[in-house]
């Protein structure tokens, strides 16, 4: 993301063009794993475009916080893993982006918070949803209903992040962090990565014999793949395997 003159801020244009991203990562094989990182030092996306909006009348902002919320379920669905970078500023919008990642790693200095109740809001690209689900009902509503920003160390406490990092000199010790979480992905079998991610998804959103039935589908599909045949010739050659994602 590299909007510096608005802090990565989602404008208009700013999210058609992460729609077009997002549009060429859904259909592209050789996509295994997806980073959000930032250009602009110091911050990772500060959230809505508050300019822009302010023009907007009241029919104008429902229909783009609508957009909104489709671009944060767009990133979602993206059937490869996901991990956002956060080496700065995660407000508001940003931060909602994050939580429709994956994975998140954040450098310690990062801060990060969904402060639109200071602003007269409340979160409406997702927050109000993902945030539980994340840490739990009780201090998601108290990082809501307080606005309050919080550090990569305490977002690492609380389950917000995977892996917190001190920031570096260059300022993108979590990119950095990302990239190396990446490549852990990357050797292990493609298309039962992404099976494993629907299973858990979709398994979220119902109780657990729901769920377990899923994962029985997700793994019917992984059967006769070409990989799981590799994987136990592998196992049996003792030799790494050597996957290809079909």
């Amino acid at each position: 993301m590299n909007r510096p003159h608005a802090r990565n801020s989602l404008g208009k244009v700013f999210v058609n063009e992460l729609f077009s991203a997002l549009e060429q990562l859904r259909f592209d094989e050789k996509v295994r794993v997806v980073v959000f990182k930032s250009e602009v030092k110091g911050v990772f996306c500060a959230g809505a475009d508050l300019k822009e909006r302010a023009k907007m009348d009241d029919e104008e902002v429902g229909h783009f916080v609508k957009r909104l919320r489709n671009l944060m379920d767009e990133i979602a669905a993206l059937p490869v893993p996901t991990i956002a970078a956060i080496d700065g500023y995660a407000l508001g919008g940003g931060l909602e982006l994050a939580l429709a990642c994956d994975l998140r790693v954040a450098a310690s200095s990062a801060k990060m918070g969904l402060i639109e109740t200071t602003r007269g809001l409340l979160p409406g690209a997702g927050g109000t949803q993902r945030l539980p689900r994340c840490v739990g009902i009780g201090l998601a509503k108290e990082l809501i209903f307080t606005g309050r920003q919080i550090d990569g160390q305490e977002a690492f406490s609380m389950g917000l992040v995977n892996h917190t990092v001190p920031q570096n000199s260059e300022g993108d010790a979590a990119y950095q962090r990302a990239i190396t979480l990446a490549k852990e992905i990357l050797p292990q079998a493609p298309f039962a990565v992404k099976m494993g991610k629907l299973a858990i998804n979709k398994g979220m959103e119902v109780d657990i014999a729901s769920g377990m039935a899923i994962e029985a589908m997700c793994y019917a599909q992984n059967i006769p793949t070409r990989d799981r045949q590799e994987g136990m010739a592998a196992f049996r050659e003792k030799r790494p395997p050597q996957f290809i994602g079909k």
